[in-house]
């Protein structure tokens, strides 16, 4: 793989990420570092990190579908969905079957998706999809049912990592760096 701080992975994850055409990442504990911070009128708001969102919009560019999955409403990650241009679905209590709805609408099956989630809301779809993404700093209980734990923890770089792993293993990293050289 092209991508060094990747050089470590087997070859049956690299097989995982060759064929994920959708990519689904929860908000909180995922792409946010899990804090809920309040103004005093209780607006709420998120600190979304860069890498993460360049991340985002690489894959896009790559051909795979991105959608942001979390089961609170949250204005702040709309507004983060709208700037990267990624589908964004708040308020789900269900989320294998967001998943699920997801594959319908784009004709694809669950082996070709990837989600990473960090809590047990998360379980359902990490357990369904061909490949479970957790970030380092996931609850324990979720961690176990992953195929693959980011070093970097969630908020702080852990959504990059994956959208790396996908990037390199399909063999757009090289071609992301020479339209950038």
């Amino acid at each position: 793989m092209p991508l060094s701080h990747l050089a470590d992975i087997d070859d049956a994850l690299i097989a995982r990420a060759r064929g994920i055409r959708l990519a689904c990442f929860d908000v909180d504990g995922t792409l946010t570092d899990g804090r809920l911070i309040y103004d005093d009128e209780g607006r709420e708001s998120k600190a979304f990190h860069i890498h993460d969102g360049q991340g985002l919009v690489l894959l896009r560019r790559a051909g795979v579908e991105v959608a942001l999955i979390t089961a609170r409403h949250s204005p702040a990650a709309e507004r983060r969905a709208r700037e990267l241009g990624v589908r964004i679905h708040t308020g789900v209590k269900d989320k294998l079957a967001q998943v699920d709805a997801l594959c319908a609408e784009l004709g694809l099956d669950r082996a070709q998706v990837a989600f990473m989630g960090d809590d047990l809301p998360d379980l359902p779809p990490l357990r369904a999809v061909g490949l479970a993404i957790a970030p380092s700093d996931a609850h324990a209980w979720t961690a176990r049912h992953t195929h693959w734990r980011t070093r970097a923890r969630a908020g702080r770089g852990a959504a990059r990592e994956a959208c790396d792993l996908l990037l390199g293993a399909q063999g757009h990293a090289a071609d992301l760096w020479e339209g950038i050289a």
